[in-house]
């Protein structure tokens, strides 16, 4: 299912944030995890603005305005 490729994606992405933000790595191994990181967001990215488009097209109006409303969360 694509949640679970995001989820993992997203997993993924912080740890190789906080791999990164220890220091330890060799410079060599430092790009490398930044491009596999870079290729991460990118695809998460990517999810994030198809999950919004498709929520955009719930919203439609049936004069073809779009409703926006606040998202709420259990915080709110």
């Amino acid at each position: 299912m694509a949640t679970d490729k995001f989820e993992a994606s997203l997993k993924k992405l912080e740890e190789i944030v906080k791999h990164l933000e220890t220091g330890s790595l060799t410079l060599e191994d430092s790009l490398k995890a930044f491009e596999e990181g870079v290729k991460h967001a990118a695809f998460c990215s990517g999810r994030l603005d198809d999950a919004e488009r498709r929520v955009e097209i719930l919203l439609r109006q049936k004069d073809g305005s779009l409703k926006r409303e606040p998202f709420e969360t259990e915080e709110n």
